[in-house]
């Protein structure tokens, strides 16, 4: 029996690659499916079945295109109903798999037909459990993502039940193999590993710990934030079916020369730039929004920018197709060009360009006494806001910078000072409102994270004063 998690950072999710005497099946494939392809190959093994959890809200799943190519059956739980061809399984329902079997486990609450899939070993003995959203390590899937009309209070009835039914069941040392890991907005606050045992989980998860369930369900709902504009449409993609990558990838791959990249910016296009935070701010397209590869691209791609608008790409030179694939991911389908031999091609051709000034910590300091219209934007979450902050700084949080009526707040003689935790999201937050007319601000270098030990800033926590 092999079994391999394949984790990627940028979304925080793991799919699984699980091989037995030349068979095997993969769980909650990406849209990008060489490396399940690859695993194939290696174990001289045929994919039979890829097993789905649920519908994913936070990325497009690679069930199609795994399906198309190997001709693999696409199994759901319980509950599930597509607009492709699907095996939807019955609960504990087991399925073959070489010399192992899987089984699967309905467990409604994060979603009506998530399910849980137990492996089960050469001796038929509970090996692993694929929890998909139903249980994280340290935590729990939230209940109030787009499933049917229950409400969240009635879906965490269900996962309650579930959890207890199904979960707390399993033997202490079977493995809890999750689909996401810390970071992910798919729960409310994950641990920091990607497994874990269903032991240790009984002994720490708050979930798992609840016996009351009228008081589980009330720790389950409270707390949540709003999720990322981008999870209705990623849920409705995988319900629903997507073009082939292969197609995306040959509309998106387009090189434009600099003429033709400003063309199509002045016909509707938005640019998005993936260079480093850095580079950016040194200088930039007029107009572009920056995200960073080296940061969670993916998830502030889906947060902040259109699906039905065309894109076109500034990117690191040689990073053009990791960058299309990484936005597929997500459901952006609408990549129609990028900008060849990137940034220094647009600064070669004398182009008009852009740039956002970075100051220190310390000359934010100086320049506080000094200057009645400056004004601290800290565009960290609310919930890290909370936990300590800049006296006197407002808080819009980086998703909710696309709303027009937080940027109508803003007065046209403040002089803005925007900052994050250590600089990624703040360069984000500058190009949007550089791109929305607003000129008059800088960025912090370091962050939050530089700025709570700078002599002159005062940090407050509620009504408490830090520093």
């Amino acid at each position: 029996m092999f079994v391999k998690q394949l984790y990627t950072n940028c979304l925080s999710e793991a799919a699984y690659f699980i091989a037995s005497e030349g068979v095997a099946v993969v769980i909650d494939p990406l849209r990008d499916i060489d490396v399940y392809l690859d695993l194939a190959k290696e174990r001289n093994a045929t994919i039979k079945y890829i097993f789905e959890t649920h519908f994913h809200a936070d990325f497009v799943s690679g069930h199609l295109e795994l399906a198309a190519v190997t001709g693999a059956q696409i199994v759901y739980g319980p509950d599930a109903i597509t607009n492709f061809e699907t095996y939807v399984a019955k609960d504990n329902e087991v399925f073959k798999i070489g010399a192992v079997s899987m089984k699967v486990l309905h467990t409604p609450g994060h979603t009506l037909e998530s399910s849980c899939y137990l492996l089960l070993d050469e001796k038929e003995q509970p090996y692993a459990v694929f929890t998909g959203d139903t249980l994280f390590v340290g935590d729990v899937g939230r209940p109030d993502l787009f499933s049917g009309d229950l409400t969240k209070e009635e879906l965490a009835a269900h996962l309650f039940d579930s959890l207890n039914n199904k979960i707390k069941t399993l033997p202490d040392q079977v493995i809890v193999y999750p689909a996401h890991g810390p970071g992910s907005a798919c729960g409310k606050n994950l641990g920091p590993n990607t497994y874990s045992t269903i032991g240790d989980e009984k002994a720490t998860n708050y979930a798992l710990l609840a016996t009351d369930k009228d008081k589980f369900i009330e720790e389950v709902t409270s707390g949540l934030t709003t999720p990322p504009s981008y999870f209705p449409i990623n849920a409705k993609i995988n319900k629903e079916g997507y073009d082939a990558l292969k197609a995306v990838m040959e509309k998106a791959m387009q090189p434009l020369s600099p003429a033709e990249f400003r063309q199509k910016a002045k016909d509707g296009a938005l640019i998005l730039d993936t260079r480093p935070a850095t580079e950016f701010g040194d200088g930039f397209v007029p107009g572009a929004i920056s995200i960073g590869l080296e940061g969670r691209f993916a998830e502030w791609a889906g947060s902040l920018l259109p699906f039905d608008q065309d894109i076109i790409l500034v990117t690191p030179i040689g990073k053009e197709e990791e960058t299309v694939v990484r936005m597929a991911r997500v459901g952006f389908d609408n990549v129609t060009g990028y900008l060849n031999g990137g940034y220094p091609a647009w600064e070669a051709a004398g182009e008009a360009k852009d740039m956002i000034i970075t100051v220190e910590a310390d000359e934010l300091a100086m320049d506080i006494p000094h200057d009645p219209n400056l004004v601290i934007i800290d565009v960290r979450k609310p919930i890290e806001f909370a936990d300590g902050h800049i006296k006197n700084a407002i808080n819009i949080s980086l998703g909710d910078m696309m709303d027009p009526g937080k940027m109508a707040e803003l007065e046209d003689n403040f002089n803005l000072y925007v900052h994050c935790q250590g600089g990624y999201r703040s360069i984000i937050a500058c190009s949007i409102m550089k791109k929305e007319g607003i000129h008059n601000l800088r960025n912090v270098e370091g962050g939050f994270a530089k700025m709570k030990d700078q002599k002159g800033l005062q940090v407050v926590q509620e009504k408490t004063v830090l520093n």
